[in-house]
């Protein structure tokens, strides 16, 4: 159990949710050795001199990445980049009994879960913030026909999302049957199995139109490569998700050019955490039934192994006390 001090708190944690990037070798490895674990719930059970906002048996979520709100990237919108949130995590992370979270997390990322969404559900906190950071940024309007690439967790998270947001039309797409039938109970009007013809199925499936707005929430090359040929004239293709270090993308730029075609990328957050858990509380968002599997922290890597080879599993939440 972690020691607080001044402006600190203790929390016991009671569900974290393991994402997709807590397996993902290149990002994490060399960070190691550490504890993972970043979308955490619980309760809080000591809190440190100086701290008046909190008190023990409080619910809470709370952020391990939180940004300094001064600096020149912060001011221009781009909390993300902050080297201040690059730089700030609680101790030792969210796959543990216990967590203490330093002053800057608690004066900046500690948000109380409302009473009838529980802890599980608000492991979707940060995950959902995420989504709506990249949708902000993609600029999705009424009407848009969007095109999501790749329905695992994330892509699902964006499908209900857009949903939500006011979109036209949603297709997703995957090399899984399973996930794509996931997508339709999310919200997909069409679903496209990865190994067909996606540009040409969604120019017949939006009357003879590409996509306005394409969510990549795969690292795959061929799925990049789908991704950027199904983007329409004036559109927008957000690279929610990457390849490895080292896997160059070739972007058609000429075409791109006179197309006046946008591609951006999106990570983390903040600042959108408070928006995303207002979705939830109100029930814009419902998540409860994206998750599949609840494991205790000696089951802990067999959760790693379900997230990394994802088959009847979506999402796969930690519960340190079980």
């Amino acid at each position: 159990m972690p020691r607080i001090g001044p402006g600190e708190l203790l929390l016991k944690v009671v569900a974290s949710g393991i994402c997709g990037t807590d397996v993902l070798e290149w990002y994490r490895l060399p960070k190691a050795p550490r504890v993972l674990g970043h979308e955490v719930t619980g309760d809080i059970v000591a809190v440190g001199d100086g701290v008046v906002r909190y008190q023990a048996g409080d619910r809470a979520f709370v952020s391990h990445h939180v940004p300094c709100n001064s600096c020149s990237y912060c001011l221009k919108g781009y909390h993300t980049a902050c080297h201040t949130l690059r730089t700030t995590n609680f101790d030792p992370g969210g796959f543990a009994e216990y967590i203490r979270a330093p002053q800057i997390n608690v004066e900046r990322g500690v948000y109380l879960l409302p009473p009838d969404l529980s802890y599980e559900e608000g492991t979707f906190i940060e995950p959902l913030g995420c989504c709506l950071r990249g949708q902000r940024l993609a600029n999705i309007q009424p009407g848009d026909c969007v095109l999501i690439i790749g329905s695992g967790i994330s892509g699902l998270l964006h499908i209900r999302l857009a949903r939500a947001r006011g979109a036209g039309s949603i297709i997703a797409t995957d090399i899984d049957e399973a996930r794509l039938q996931s997508a339709r109970r999310s919200g997909a009007d069409e679903v496209i199995h990865a190994t067909e013809d996606v540009p040409a199925r969604v120019r017949q499936i939006n009357d003879h139109r590409p996509a306005d707005r394409v969510i990549i929430c795969t690292g795959a090359l061929p799925a990049i490569r789908q991704a950027l040929r199904s983007v329409d004239n004036g559109g927008r293709a957000l690279f929610f998700a990457v390849p490895e270090p080292g896997v160059e993308v070739s972007i058609p730029i000429t075409d791109f050019w006179r197309r006046e075609v946008t591609v951006l990328t999106s990570y983390g957050a903040a600042p959108d955490l408070e928006a995303a858990l207002e979705l939830l509380r109100t029930h814009q968002i419902k998540v409860a039934d994206l998750i599949t599997h609840r494991l205790s922290l000696r089951d802990i890597a067999y959760g790693f192994q379900l997230v990394a080879h994802p088959q009847n599993s979506l999402k796969v939440i930690i519960e340190p006390h079980h």
